[in-house]
């Protein structure tokens, strides 16, 4: 992926990076990430020089056909992880496994708190559940890390990418040894994870939603809704007028006419 994809991803769009010597040169840790655009897991590991495994859903993994098998190589070559999603628990529980079993390696994971792109560019309320227990049973330490305009390269409906300037700023790593051994504890679990966004915070400069941003898409697909209803009852509510008023006109004509009629020799 390195020399494929990430010396020609540098080259194109020549991402300044602030703090690479935060990022440990061997031994476990966790980089935990902002989440802008699709390619944040090609920029990340193309501007260090170790490894970076992310998890991604096992979809991307299990599709048939060319295409399929062609994605799965591809995701594969990159870093990524399947995780599979069936089942209630289904998708933290194999995200904290797929983390420990890379940490137990003494590598690099990636992780995006929020649990999914942000759907307007700012920064939501982290998910405690993946990031602060992986954080908590392996011990490693949690490396902030704030990618910078990244949403603006390839924005939605965009099928050719904008050559401009990525960055990424990576803050000092966090420990969180005393917590060890209460990774069962909510409030503990939610403490972390809040610590952790406020660190990614001041390196992004976003702005701060208290919200989930899964939550913040459902609002967003269903006011979009609401917008499309009352715009669809609006065009109902012109024609309706406009045939009303077709047969005001057709009645003021009828009478006009009936009028002429009975003041006719």
């Amino acid at each position: 992926m390195k020399f494929s994809i990430g010396g020609p991803l540098k080259l194109a769009f020549r991402p300044w990076v602030e703090g690479l010597e935060h990022v440990p040169a061997e031994g476990p840790a966790i980089l935990a990430s902002n989440h802008l655009s699709f390619s944040d897991s090609f920029f990340l590991p193309a501007v260090l020089d170790r490894k970076v495994t992310f998890i991604a859903k096992a979809e991307y993994f299990t599709t048939p056909g060319i295409k399929g098998r062609m994605t799965a190589a591809f995701f594969k070559g990159v870093g990524q992880l399947p995780v599979d999603r069936s089942g209630a628990r289904g998708a933290g529980e194999a995200a904290i496994k797929s983390g420990l079993d890379v940490l137990e390696r003494g590598e690099l994971f990636g992780i995006y708190p929020e649990g999914t792109r942000s759907p307007d560019g700012r920064l939501y309320r982290g998910k405690p559940g993946g990031l602060a227990r992986v954080a908590l049973a392996s011990g490693a330490p949690v490396i902030p890390v704030a990618m910078i305009d990244t949403e603006k390269i390839q924005p939605p409906g965009k099928v050719v990418p904008k050559l401009m300037r990525p960055g990424i700023r990576i803050g000092k790593p966090l420990d969180f040894s005393r917590y060890q051994g209460m990774e069962h504890d909510r409030f503990v679990l939610r403490a972390l994870t809040d610590e952790v966004m406020y660190e990614i915070m001041k390196l992004s400069g976003q702005e701060y939603v208290d919200i989930y941003a899964t939550a913040a898409k459902r609002q967003l697909v269903e006011a979009a809704k609401a917008e499309k209803q009352a715009q669809k009852q609006a065009e109902q509510a012109r024609k309706e007028a406009e045939k009303a008023a077709e047969r005001q006109a057709a009645e003021r004509e009828a009478e006009k006419a009936a009028g002429k009629e009975r003041s006719g020799p």
